[in-house]
């Protein structure tokens, strides 16, 4: 094999590795980087259509920029008077809703599989407090980043008001005769990002509004604490919802027993409901990774950068998945660089 005939194949190779590699080397920056390419694909469709209108693309950008900043700060206040007051009244109670647990009726004559059953209670306990601890302190530290937002909010201004030219740009680093084949690829990357966070936040707020709705309906307490966690637990996949329905099962045993069961089985059937037929509908098979996969992924993504890295670790499995896919098709086709690519 002729490795000058797939140049461009190696060269994208080593660059997504270099590209990728500066999440563990240069944390901070490569996160500005990341966090403004999802939000120019979160506004691009606005800015498109205002365009489309004879908007001016540099107004139009400004535009979609500033009604993101209100409707970010709308959702904060509506957070701060609403959630945080109940999510600090679920902390406080958080001992006695453990010390409730303690005692299952079910248990009550298997002195061992009820002391094992009163252990692991404590350690989520404890494990839970440190978590919703560590959560509320994150989100503090996210709204002291002021200097990180506003480099966001620029960055992501410039990406919106140029994107096609440095599109044009990176594609000219690459060799003539591939011209054509890494603007394919690039589009088909910005697609597949772009359908995947927008199906993200649809379910992160279809979830959080059915829970929120169930919770209330079955006069069930901290409705909107378990909304907001089952709704940002979705952008972890397979894990999130596991923990949100866990965590929201066993506080349904703690204030309402009879219950239990029923919110054991809601949970169940709106996982299976999201993932089997509104992720499918929004996504489509393009991003389709296999369950064990996205995992794995998962996990791996939290041993390496923690929380960001579960979060981040999807949207790296689909660009990994896009470079390496278009590497093997152009090994399979075989079609030398030196020649000209038919139309």
């Amino acid at each position: 094999m002729n490795l000058a005939n797939y140049r461009t194949s190696i060269i994208l190779a080593v660059t997504f590795t270099l590209l990728l590699s500066t999440f563990w080397f240069y944390q901070d920056f490569a996160f500005i980087i990341f966090l403004s390419l999802l939000l120019q694909l979160l506004l691009k469709p606005a800015v498109d259509f205002m365009e489309a209108r004879r908007i001016p693309r540099s107004v139009a950008s400004a535009i979609a920029i500033i009604a993101f900043i209100l409707v970010l700060a709308a959702l904060a206040s509506i957070i701060s008077r609403s959630v945080l007051p109940s999510f600090q009244r679920f902390v406080a109670e958080l001992p006695t809703i453990g010390q409730s647990l303690q005692q299952p009726p079910f248990l009550s004559d298997t002195d061992f599989i009820k002391d094992e059953f009163v252990n692991i209670l404590d350690r989520l306990r404890s494990v839970g407090a440190e978590l919703l601890r560590a959560s509320l302190s994150f989100l503090l530290v996210a709204f002291g980043k002021v200097i990180d937002f506003v480099i966001i909010i620029f960055v992501s201004f410039y990406l919106l008001k140029d994107g096609l030219t440095i599109k044009l740009w990176l594609a000219d680093l690459f060799p003539h005769t591939a011209r054509r084949r890494v603007l394919r690829l690039f589009d088909t990357l910005l697609i597949a990002l772009r359908a995947y966070i927008c199906s993200q936040i649809v379910m992160c707020v279809i979830t959080g509004v059915v829970v929120f709705a169930y919770f209330k309906l079955m006069g069930l307490p901290y409705a909107s604490v378990f909304a907001l966690l089952s709704g940002v637990s979705e952008f972890v996949p397979v894990l999130g919802p596991t923990v949100a329905s866990t965590l929201g099962a066993l506080m349904t045993a703690s204030a309402m027993r009879e219950l239990t069961v029923q919110t054991a089985l809601f949970y169940v059937a709106l996982t299976q409901v999201n993932h089997n037929i509104v992720y499918p509908a929004l996504v489509g098979k393009s991003l389709h990774l296999h369950p064990v996969a996205v995992i794995l992924g998962v996990v791996f993504g939290g041993e390496i950068l923690g929380a960001a890295g579960m979060f981040l670790a999807v949207p790296f499995m689909v660009i990994v998945k896009i470079v390496v896919t278009d590497i093997y098709h152009e090994q399979k086709t075989e079609t030398p660089e030196g020649e000209e690519e038919k139309p």
